[in-house]
Formats: structure tokens, sequence, C-alpha cells
């Protein structure tokens, strides 16, 4: 609904005539004109304007319509989870439950997932099983949220071309080459976060042209209102994903290019041109920040409950989420010897200190059992603490006598699990090689030497006691004087990528720094006593920490398909989004690669069209009059396209962690943007050169061509988007092999 007021609210204010205004500048010649007269001449002026915006009109609201029908249009099936559904529709349910959980992405676009659910009746206990039935879950509310703003992205698009060529022809092609591409359509169906992301986007982009074209305007209500959205459109972007950042520079250029242009305008004062600074500090600046803060007050407000994601953050944070063990802690505040604790690593992120059996496998250190660090509680990660006196003798703590943890003392730690100790020797660690190796080792709590630890609590006294929590503390391993360490790399498939555990040489580093977070000791009374709770801005800091390193951490699970970034314009390989057999709809994620290929076809040509009108130019042999408007518009028009798909798409080419093909979409929308201005203008100068005579035969029957192909185009690879049955493409029979015309289509 939301999004529907504002295309109408943009439409309107687009489709406003000067002459239709509330208070129109009178001339001197209406001064004596009777009444009657006056009123008919606004009328028809009104009129006739109406009527040249009626194809504009029409176009838009033809779009639009097809858009909605195309996306709603079996939206309930598959009626079973689907692809990332099982991610996003859970952490939707969890805003339900008032959950915890960790997600590498910002909260809004999951936020805006559990309220469609949640007002739509669904009660957030469906767990989204990948495959699973939904059966009498209500899960049509989040798809419908998600199809909704999925649809709205043709609007926008539509006005956004239509403000800045000023054709509603390329207005129309580009809108069209959205509607009908089955990978856009295939995203707008499903509860994920893209269609939410392309949405703000493409309605930031939209605001921030808006508020250009009332630049004759300035200080308005209309230019504030315009304004205002950009930034708050930015932030809503910035706020599902990081990736958002890529159209606030997009939108931070556009604004400098515009403040250089006012620079150059002598008829402004200085304090005009400190006033159009300080208005877009406020709306491109603070208020994107605002919001954007704003949102993660939200959510952590929401996320009050302990969950799943607990374990990726500190102590300090966890101590503020209900039903946590930290949260109003009871348990004994001093460690003593017998006790029973776990340790977490007290860099943001740190994972706790855990071993498993499974050893080191053949060629990486010693073959002994692996220490890892890891985010989830485990019955693995505890650990029984033991003195070791000056005399050799090992005290466990399980006589009635009470012997405390002091800084300075001599430690063993065995893993409760399988009775080995903590221990390091002379071997290289598996991926830090200048560190030493940690293992397990030993029976039943019997080992040798280097099973031995010294506890150092920096800047505290020796023999000062080790407090639950609060207690900062390295454990310096005795004979190597290295420091147990841990960091964001993650072990290989062998080490079930857990964080790696090392011995660091250097022990200044700020990760070898660990805490007590659980303990347990029947000798000991439960105290309650004050964990220091974090406050919002240490868990707005902690929270981005973790995000970015979960993001740069991210690998493939086994079997998954993932793509490089040059495969993405030439549409080479897509997504399973559903169905692996005969039997099932299949859903599969590609782009309608007629639409595709013509899109990358017409970006490269029109580099050299640029190139050659820029040099025209620049020599003085460009035309003058409406020919040469025309080409400005068209040209920079396309330029200003041309560098937000650059935006969108060259990073990928730097990131190195995982990527998929669906990261490629917003990219994919500009380049159609590009394609619709500049198929528009090569149709406008065939017309211009060829055939001038003949009034724009060449225009209106490009634009029959294109919109036939583009039909048909759909109409033959709907199957992906709306489901495929049968034999696969391979498979004798199958009615979809037409479909694969490149072998790495897994149709």
């Amino acid at each position: 609904m939301v999004s529907g007021l504002l295309l109408y609210f943009a439409f309107i204010c687009y489709a406003q005539p000067a002459a239709c205004s509330l208070f129109p500048p009178k001339r001197a010649s209406e001064t004596n004109m009777p009444q009657k007269m006056k009123r008919l001449q606004s009328e028809w002026g009104c009129v006739s304007r109406w009527k040249d915006k009626l194809p504009e009109f029409l176009g838009f609201m033809v779009c639009s319509l097809l858009s909605y029908i195309t996306r709603f249009y079996k939206l309930s099936e598959p009626d079973h989870v689907c692809w990332d559904e099982t991610h996003f529709g859970l952490m939707g349910s969890f805003y339900i439950n008032r959950t915890f959980f960790f997600d590498v992405h910002p909260p809004l676009g999951k936020m805006l997932i559990g309220a469609a659910g949640h007002m739509s009746g669904y009660d957030g206990s469906f767990l989204f099983p990948p495959g699973d039935n939904y059966g009498d879950v209500k899960y049509m509310g989040m798809r419908i949220m998600c199809a909704t703003l999925g649809a709205s992205i043709v609007p926008l698009v539509y006005l956004t071309v239509l403000e800045w060529s000023l054709s509603w022809s390329a207005a129309s092609i580009t809108a069209m080459m959205v509607i009908f591409d089955t990978g856009t359509l295939t995203l707008s169906q499903y509860i994920i976060l893209d269609p939410i992301l392309m949405f703000f986007i493409m309605a930031a982009v939209f605001s921030l042209v808006k508020f250009q074209s009332h630049h004759s305007r300035p200080f308005t209500f209309l230019w504030w209102l315009w304004l205002f959205l950009t930034g708050l459109f930015l932030a809503c972007a910035f706020s599902i994903k990081w990736v958002g950042l890529f159209v606030i520079l997009f939108a931070g250029i556009y604004t400098a290019w515009d403040l250089w242009m006012l620079l150059g305008d002598l008829t402004l004062s200085h304090k005009a041109l400190l006033q159009h600074l300080m208005a877009r500090c406020v709306c491109l600046i603070l208020v994107p920040a605002a919001v954007y803060v704003g949102i993660f007050s939200i959510h952590l407000h929401l996320l009050n409950h302990s969950g799943p994601g607990d374990g990726f953050f500190s102590s300090a944070f966890q101590s503020n989420l209900v039903g946590n063990n930290l949260h109003n802690v009871s348990m004994p505040q001093r460690i003593a010897y017998g006790s029973i604790i776990t340790l977490k690593n007290h860099r943001p992120a740190g994972g706790l200190l855990h071993s498993h059996p499974h050893l080191y496998p053949e060629g990486i250190g010693a073959q002994q059992q692996q220490v890892t660090a890891y985010p989830y509680k485990d019955e693995n990660n505890e650990w029984l603490i033991k003195k070791y006196d000056q005399w050799g003798n090992i005290l466990r703590g399980d006589d009635e006598t009470l012997t405390f943890v002091k800084n300075g003392d001599l430690i063993i730690l065995e893993h409760v699990s399988t009775g080995r100790n903590l221990h390091s020797h002379d071997e290289r660690a598996p991926l830090t090689t200048n560190h030493q190796q940690v293992t397990c080792y030993g029976e039943n709590g019997t080992g040798d030497a280097n099973d031995i630890w010294r506890v150092e609590v920096p800047g505290a006294p020796i023999g000062s006691p080790i407090s639950v929590v609060k207690t900062r503390l390295k454990l310096v391993h005795y004979l190597s004087k290295c420091s147990l360490f841990s960091h964001s790399k993650t072990l290989p498939a062998w080490g079930w990528e857990q964080l790696e555990v090392t011995c660091n040489p250097y022990s200044r580093d700020g990760r070898t720094l660990w805490n007590v977070e659980d303990h347990s000791n029947p000798n000991l009374p439960n105290v309650t006593f004050d964990v220091f709770q974090s406050s919002f801005w240490d868990s707005l800091i902690e929270s981005h920490i973790v995000m970015a390193q979960g993001n740069s951490g991210l690998k493939p699970k086994e079997g998954e398909v993932t793509s490089q970034p040059w495969q993405w314009p030439i549409n080479y390989r897509g997504q399973r989004f559903s169905g692996y057999n005969n039997t099932e709809a299949r859903i599969y994620l590609l782009g309608n690669p007629v639409i595709w290929w013509a899109n990358l076809s017409l970006l490269l040509l029109f580099l050299p069209f640029v190139l050659v009108w820029l040099i025209r130019r620049e020599r003085g042999l460009e035309e003058r009059g409406t020919s040469a408007e025309r080409n400005y518009r068209a040209y920079t028009t396309c330029s200003w396209f041309l560098l937000a798909w650059c935006f969108y798409y060259l990073p990928f080419f730097l990131m190195r962690r995982v990527l998929y093909f669906h990261h490629y979409f917003p990219a994919f929308i500009f380049n159609c943007m590009l394609s619709g201005v500049f198929l528009d203008h090569l149709l406008g100068l065939m017309d211009s050169y060829l055939l001038p005579e003949k009034n724009g035969i060449f225009h209106n029957s490009g634009m029959v061509v294109i919109s036939a192909v583009i039909l048909q185009s759909f109409y033959m690879f709907q199957p992906l988007s709306y489901g495929m049955t049968g034999p696969l493409a391979r498979e004798v029979n199958s009615t979809v092999t037409r479909l694969k015309w490149l072998d790495s289509w897994e149709i």
C-alpha cells in the first residue's frame, strides 16, 4: 500500500502542469479578460496538457498493471520452502517470537518480512526446513509483501527513465525489459531480501531524480520532500544489505556534481550556496544516519530473548538477552579448581574454546585431537580447570578444600567430554603457520609438560582472583611462552569449518584475551552479580564487527552452485530455486537471454557512440537546436545509468566472499535503463537520418518489433519462473530441451 501511494503521488507530481497549479501567474493581457473566459482558457489549457501526457500516463498504467499481474501469477506455487526462504522466512519468525539470531545482513529486510507475516496471521512457529511443504502455515502474507515491492520496481523504473529522458517510449522499453525478464520475476515471488533491496534502491534513485527536477524551485515543499525521501530510501537500502552502499555512492557523486553546477551559478549568493550545502548534508547524511541507527535500535529492542545467535557475540552483549545464562546471572562468581568452565575469545565475534574427538589429518602437525573456536553453545566447549603446583602435583579441586584460581597460577585444562588436556607443541598451526599448533593430548586427564599454561591478567597484580565474564585473561604456554589465540580464519571441511585456535608467539595481540563465560562448581554457592551489560552503542558497534566478519567468512555449502562476476552479464549460469526431479515443479533463476544479451550488446555499443559524441561536441561539430538537446539528454542520461551499473557490478570483482548470480540484478536493472534510453535514441537517429520525411516510421516500427520480440521471448522462457515439470532438459522427450541454449544452464 505504501509503495502504491508513493508511486501515485510521484506520477501526479510529474504530470501536474504548471498552468494548472493553484496559483498560476497572471499575464498583463489577462487583467481585463472576462472571468468566464479566464476559466475556460485555464480549463482547456489543463486538458491540452493532459492530452500531451496521455501516452506517458497510459504507458505508466499498462506497465504497472503488467508488472503486478506477472508477479502475482502463481504466487502461492510452489507451496513449499524454496531456496533462501529457509533462512529469511525463519528470521521473520524470530522477529515474531522476539528471539535473537545472527545474520550477515542489516535487519530491515527481515523486519519487514516478520511484520508482513505477523499482520497476515502467521504465528512464527514454522522452522522453514528446506523443501518442506507449508501446509497450513500462513506464508502468503510474506510472499505478497515481497511480490508487491518487487512489482513496484517497474513503475519506479518507468518514472525514473521518463523523468530523465523525457521519452515515454524509452521508459516503456525499459519497463518491458524488467517486466518480462524471468530472473527479476523469479526473485520477486519468494520470501527473500532481493525484491525489497531493489525496491529501495530504485526508490532512492527515483527520489533523487525528482529532487533534481525541482532545481529551479529550491527550498519549496516538493524540493524538500524529494530530498528527504532520497535520504530515507538510501538509509533503507543500506539497512537491508550493505551493497546499498553503492547507491549511496551514486547519490553522493550526483549530489557533488549538482553542487559543482550551483557553484558555477554566479547569481547565487554565498549564503544561498551554504544553504544548499547544509540542506543536502542534513537530508543525505544526517537523516540516513538517524534512520539507520533507529532501525538497529528497533532490531535490538525486538530481539531481546536468547536464541541461536547468542554465541557470535560477547558475554557482555549476551547479558542483555532474556533467557541467556548471563542475563541476571546466577552462578559462582570466582573461579576455583575443580570448576567446569567455558572460555570465550574476547574479540568481537569470538568463539568459545572447543574440542571434539576428531584428529588433525595427516600432514597437519601432530595427529592429535583438534582444538577450535565454535560460536554456538555446546557441551564440547566445557573444560575442567586443574592446578599444577611447583612440585609437579596436579590438584583437581574435588577434595573438601577449595582453592581459587589466581593471576599467575599454572593450570591444566582438561576437556570434559574426551578427558584430554589442552596442549601445544612445536608444530605449525594448520592455517597460521608461524604460530604453534594447539591440540588436546593424553588420556583420562593425564598428559605431559606441554599441557601446562600460566594464567595472566594484563594490568592486574599477581595473586588477584579470576571472575566470571569480568576478568580478561591470557593463557600463556609454560614451555613455549606463546599465548592461546583465535581469529576469524575458518578451518577446511576436516575441521568442520570452525575457527582456528593457535598458540601465538606475539603475546600482545588483543586476540589472545579470553574470559570465562559459563561456570559451574557444586562446592560453590551461586550468586547474582552485575555483569556490566553492554550499552546500545557498544551493541551497535559489535553487531557491525560481527556482521563484517561473517560476510567476509561466507563460504559455499557442499554441492552449492556459485558463480563468478564475469559470468553474470552473459547469463552464463543460473541458480536452482526449487525442484530437483521429474515430479516436482522446478524453478530456475535465469535471466531472459534475449533481454540479457541485448542489454550487454547495447551497453558495449553505447561506449563508442558516446565517445564519438563527446569528440564531435568538443570539436564544435555537434548540430544545434533540438537535435543537439536530444543528444545531450540521451547521452548524459545513459552515462549516469552506466555509472550506476559500474557501481553495482565492478566491486564484486574485488570481493573475496562467496558470490551468487542474484547479486547482479541491481546492476541488471540499471543496464535495462541504459538500454531503454539508448535504444530509443538509436531509433530516433534512424528516423532523423534515413527517413526524416516519414515522421517516425522507424521509431514506431522499431517499438512494435522490440515489444513483439520481448513478449515472444518471455512466453518461451516463462516456465523457468512459473515451474517446469516432466523430464529434465538432458533427458529424452523433455519439453524444456528447447530452453537449454547453453550447456551451463542446469534446466
